[in-house]
């Protein structure tokens, strides 16, 4: 059944200003990716999710396509972000199915709770090639396109955008943060990657910005970070405005940087934390009671974070 609007979109943009437009998202098939294409779809875009895993991406892709009656959405799975041959691969196929790519959404990301006395350099090469490597073969497949997309439409009087990147980066690195080294590493390069497309192409009417997601509740990420019960009223009470973000909060963001309304933006970070960051960020594999350093003196975080393997909570 279609998930009804009110869960990933606001009510305050116009149905149809994202008609006839192409999103080629990299990690479309995670919580807030899927929303973010959601979103769009609703708003009359086609879209073009990549993932690994073929199953669940193409599911994803056409549970998204009921957000519009007539919507066009392609799931590509088997596709690595580190492949650069499997991006140039997947964005063919789109502008050939689809006809174009007007927005990329760059969302493909990996991460786990470990501090560096634990993280194997092959942990952290893995985070790395994924977010950094795999956000600048994103690039490179796709930019071709954008340069078009954004000549097309130069001073559109319609309201019609295109040419217009994103990437989905993280809050971790611009304060710091225990047990995330890897991750601050690899969206602080993120960051550095959005602001040189930015400049370099710029001139071309391409705008290259970041979006920076806090927690949020009910996705895959404050499962890995935070662990079981993270998404309690307590736990959030650390973020200014006292709660956990929602997936259409960030979808919300993505409209904004890709409308007509974001024409000027360009090499931004939007933050979408509820001001979590300015208060020093969430703790990342904390249970209750745990404070710093006290957990980093004592060897141990939760053993309530969701990991792909059985590991010991000691650090």
């Amino acid at each position: 059944m279609p998930v009804p609007p009110s869960q990933y979109i606001s009510n305050v943009w116009k149905e149809g200003i994202f008609d006839g437009r192409v999103v080629f998202v990299t990690g479309g098939a995670g919580t807030i990716c899927s929303a973010q294409t959601r979103a769009l779809v609703h708003l009359g875009a086609n879209a073009c999710i990549i993932g690994r895993n073929q199953q669940k991406t193409e599911a994803v892709a056409n549970d998204i396509a009921t957000a519009r009656k007539g919507a066009k959405v392609i799931g590509i799975g088997g596709c690595d972000v580190r492949n650069p041959e499997n991006l140039v691969k997947a964005a063919e196929r789109c502008v050939k199915e689809l006809g174009a790519i007007d927005f990329v959404i760059a969302g493909a990301a990996g991460n786990f709770v470990s501090p560096i006395s634990g993280l194997s350099s092959n942990g952290f090469k893995t985070v790395m090639d994924i977010d950094v490597l795999g956000t600048y073969n994103t690039v490179k497949a796709t930019i071709p396109y954008l340069i078009e997309s954004a000549a097309r439409n130069k001073s559109n009087e319609n309201g019609l955008t295109g040419g217009r990147i994103i990437y989905v980066s993280a809050t971790f690195h611009y304060t710091g943060m225990p047990m995330q080294a890897h991750v601050m590493a690899a969206k602080a390069s993120v960051d550095s990657i959005m602001a040189s497309v930015a400049l370099e192409y710029g001139p071309y009417g391409v705008t290259s910005n970041v979006v920076a997601p806090g927690g949020i509740e009910g996705t895959e990420g404050l499962a890995r970070l935070a662990g079981k019960g993270a998404e309690g009223k307590n736990t959030a009470s650390g973020i200014p405005l006292g709660r956990w973000g929602t997936v259409k909060e960030i979808a919300d963001a993505t409209v904004y940087l890709f409308s007509d309304a974001g024409n000027y933006v360009n090499g931004e970070v939007l933050v979408v934390d509820g001001g979590d960051w300015r208060n020093g960020g969430m703790g990342v594999g904390l249970d209750a009671g745990m404070k710093y350093p006290d957990f980093l003196l004592t060897g141990e975080f939760s053993k309530h974070v969701k990991s792909g393997r059985e590991d010991k909570s000691k650090l």
